[in-house]
Formats: C-alpha cells, structure tokens, sequence
C-alpha cells in the first residue's frame, strides 16, 4: 500500500471495478484478420460520466456525439471500434456513430443516450455498419472482459494497456487506453476508459478526470500530430459503501490521488509502446517562473524530433534540450539552469561539467531515460513522457493506410 493510501491490483483492468462488466469480437473492421475490433464497457447500474475530448478542430463523428452526452454528466455504456476512425465521414458518420449506440443499448437494457461511443483508425472512410450490426450481438459482456476490450481498442499498438488501484477502506479506480501513434499534447490518437465503483458528483467527477488528463495524458508526446479522435471517458457506478464523493468530501483528495495515478500510468505505458519505440523518455523541468511555464517547456522537449533522434541514438546532445526549452516560450537565463541525465550533471549554474561520457551514454543505451532541468526561477515544475524517434516509425506510419 502506497502512502497515498491505494495499492495497484495484480492484473488489473478496467472491469476490476465492481459492476462493470465488458467484452469484444472481431467484426472485420479492422485490416488485421481475426483482430478484436468491437466492444462494450457496460455498467450493471446507473453512473455518473465525465469525458475529455481531442481539441483539434475536426471531431470525428463518435467524438461530436459524445460530447453531447457527457455534457449530462451521466452515462452507463461505452461503445468503441478500432480500424475505423469514423471522421470526416459528415452526416452518414454521425447516423453511423447514433446507431452504434443504439445497438450497444439494446445488449446492455439501456436507452441509447445513456452510451458513449469512440472510433480510432483511419480517417475518411465510413464504418462497415452491416459488420458492425451483425457482430455486435455476438458481444459477450463479462466481469473479465475488459482484457478483450483493451485489446480491442488497439490500432498500431504493440500491448494493451491495462491497470487498476485499490483505495484502503474505499474504492477502486480501473482503466484501460490506446495510443501508439498520432499521440502529442491536448491528446493525439488517444482512447482512455476508467471505471469505479465509487459514487462522485458528476461535476466534481468532471473536474477531476480533467485535472487527471493535464497532468498525464496531455503530457505525452510521440510524434506531434494530434488526433481527431481523442477521448478519455470515466464513469462511476457508485457500488462501494460510502457517501458521494464531491469536492468538499474528506475522500475527495485520496479519489483525485488514485485517478492520478491510474492516468499517469496509463500515459507513461502509452509513451513506452510509441510506434517503433525503444526507449521511454521522461523529461523534467524544475524552476521554471510557473507551472504553465514547465508544462510548455517539458513539451516541447518531448515532442523535439531531435531530442527523440538524439535519445535513440543515445547521444547525450544537451544542447538539442537546452535549444527545445529556448523556443517553448518558457523563461530561461544560461547563467541559472541546471541539467542532468539520470543523475549525471552535464552542466551546473550555466557551466558545462566535466562528466564521464561513457557513463552517459551506457545510461543512454537503457529503455527508459530521465532527463531534469532545473531554470532557478520561481516554483513552476512538470513533467511530460515521450519516446525515442527510430526508423521504425517511419516504416510503420509510410504503410499505414496500405
């Protein structure tokens, strides 16, 4: 048990969660045979929802509707399909997104505004319906069934991503996420479904899913391309003993910690599996003059094509990083700033350390790297994941529609 007062569940899933229940089929969706593409989250009972969608100026059609329905602040089902992104499919793709609902309602006995729906895959081509129809009663809800939903939700992912906390004497949080590529700051081709079976106020529920996302998801970097598709979902059905929990509730920071930590996970495993990947990479930014100041800063480190070059290779280049802060819009005086990799100082107070490079470069070689920056100028600090920038990347994104 962590101090924070939870401890994270052996195989834990979104399903771990009591009352919730999903499943998956392979309805030939996707271009990968027998791939489970299609598949249900359902909750036993009513649940408060929250949702966090992609900011990028074209919505797909499942993120259009879904919107709408977390504006209620409630929902028990959550539909997804991989393969097809269903955006820039127009009004056909928003009938489509509707009748998915519809289908999912009908095998969980709910009304069909009570269903979120998500699509991730290719942009501009419409969903096949009538496979969608035909394999959609084939769908086996189960307490397990969020494994076959995790993998359900995958595109060019290598591994799902999976993982649920206990609270001591109270809840459990659950989740599960997509995101390998298109994956940058404001969420890029990112899917995020959390359960619990704590009972929270839709508004507080709301701010904190919010609060949970800026400081794990929004703070993954793969490639710098953001996603039509984006959403992070999280209902809670309110199973465990206990009064609601809202903002003034004595529960309220344990919940906030928990669903911290199930998002930042989440967002670090997301980081290791980017498309081609061999390294982890976490950047640090300490001192800045605001935490708005570190967040732009561990940005735009992460989402440097030469800083993912330079890690790959593993070349200590701290100039590419310094360069990277420079540009984020952050504060940066030379004289004050600190860097360090792993615990290695290359420069201290402005001046380049003498610093055994071989040593660098051997911690440069392993599969998840730190790198910290400390400005020394006010209290501002963040910290943001990405991943090595391989050749593998390219093969994979140059044959993707193919």
């Amino acid at each position: 048990m962590s101090e924070d007062g939870f401890e994270f569940i052996k195989g834990g899933t979104v399903t771990s969660p009591p009352g919730f229940r999903a499943g998956a089929v392979s309805a030939g969706i996707s271009n990968v045979p027998d791939k489970l593409d299609l598949g249900i989250l359902c909750a036993g009972s009513p649940c408060a929802a929250a949702g966090v969608f992609t900011r990028n100026r074209v919505q797909a059609a499942p993120v259009i509707l879904s919107r709408k329905r977390v504006e209620k602040g409630r929902a028990s089902a959550i539909v997804v399909s991989s393969g097809c992104a269903n955006a820039f499919t127009g009004e056909a793709g928003l009938n489509d997104a509707w009748e998915m609902t519809e289908l999912a309602a009908d095998l969980c006995g709910l009304s069909p505004d009570e269903v979120l729906v998500a699509s991730t895959g290719v942009i501009g081509v419409r969903l096949p319906m009538a496979k969608v129809k035909q394999a959609m009663g084939k769908i086996l809800l189960k307490v397990d069934g969020g494994h076959d939903l995790a993998h359900a939700i995958m595109t060019t992912d290598t591994v799902p991503k999976e993982v649920a906390v206990r609270v001591r004497n109270g809840f459990t949080i659950g989740g599960i996420a997509k995101g390998s590529g298109m994956i940058h700051p404001d969420m890029g081709t990112l899917l995020g479904f959390l359960t619990t079976d704590a009972g929270v106020e839709p508004a507080f529920l709301q701010k904190a899913l919010k609060k949970a996302v800026d400081i794990s998801f929004n703070m993954v970097s793969v490639d710098g391309d953001t996603s039509t598709n984006d959403c992070v979902f999280l209902l809670a059905d309110g199973q465990a003993k206990g009064s609601v929990i809202n903002e003034g509730s004595p529960l309220a920071g344990k919940f906030q910690k928990a669903l911290d930590a199930v998002c930042i996970h989440l967002a670090r495993e997301i980081a290791r599996d980017g498309e081609g990947a061999t390294k982890l990479f976490q950047f640090t930014v300490l001192g800045a003059k605001n935490q708005s100041e570190a967040r732009a800063a561990a940005r735009a480190v992460t989402s440097s094509p030469l800083v993912k070059a330079a890690i790959h290779g593993a070349d200590p280049n701290w100039g590419r990083i310094v360069a990277a802060v420079g540009r984020s819009g952050a504060a940066i005086e030379a004289a004050r700033v600190d860097l360090k990799f792993g615990e290695v100082y290359l420069i201290k107070g402005g001046a380049l350390q003498l610093f055994d490079e071989g040593k660098v470069v051997a911690y440069l070689k392993g599969t998840e790297v730190s790198v910290t920056i400390n400005l020394h100028l006010g209290r501002g600090k963040a910290i943001a994941w990405g991943c090595d920038l391989s050749k593998q990347y390219v093969a994979i994104n140059s044959e993707y529609t193919s």
